[in-house]
């Protein structure tokens, strides 16, 4: 069976190798991201992740095509990949001393366009961030691109004080569910 990762994300790559699973190609979905007005956190998660895929889908017949989106929601907030320092400062300074939500929406469709969905939701708690930790942070750069502003997986670990959920879902690919749909869809998993 022919695996597309849906996604240009190195994170997702090496994720999916942890569970041995290495897609056969990778087809980044460029799609518009913009959440819907009073769009709730986790159907705007869904409905990336399902958009990701179909288009995907329609360019490789045949294929298994896996689709992922992570959304980091304080309230029913969804805040932005921070692309910008003003982004990501304001982000960092949000969701610091706080708890908020992150939610990994995953889609997979099988050779005959069938689409299985799941979702992962962890709640995340931050530390009290002092303004010069979010500076040497924000220069090291490894939150640009990121939803929230930050990556769990690199420097902001020390922010966390509290996780309860999916590591890997905060990463951007949570392993048991992508796992549960590629066996679901008859996906051979070593």
């Amino acid at each position: 069976m022919r695996l597309v990762l849906a996604s240009a994300s190195p994170r997702r790559l090496d994720l999916l190798a942890r569970i041995g699973v290495t897609p056969d190609a990778i087809d980044p979905a460029d799609i518009d991201e913009t959440p819907e007005k009073a769009e709730p956190p986790a159907r705007y998660a869904a409905r990336m992740s399902a958009a990701k895929a179909a288009l995907v889908a329609g360019r490789q017949p045949g294929a298994l095509v896996l689709a992922a989106d992570t959304v980091v929601a304080a309230g029913r907030r969804i805040l932005p990949k921070a692309e910008r320092e003003d982004e990501g400062r304001a982000c960092l300074a949000l969701l610091s001393g706080r708890r908020h939500r992150v939610m990994t929406a995953v889609t997979l469709i099988d050779a005959q366009g069938r689409a299985r969905h799941r979702l992962s939701t962890s709640v995340v708690a931050f530390r009290q961030i002092p303004d010069a930790e979010i500076v040497a942070y924000l220069a090291s750069g490894e939150w640009q691109g990121k939803a929230g502003g930050y990556a769990i997986q690199g420097r902001a670990e020390a922010f966390v004080r509290f996780l309860g959920g999916s590591h890997s879902g905060v990463v951007g690919l949570p392993l048991l569910e992508t796992r549960a749909l590629l066996i679901a869809a008859g996906y051979a998993l070593g």
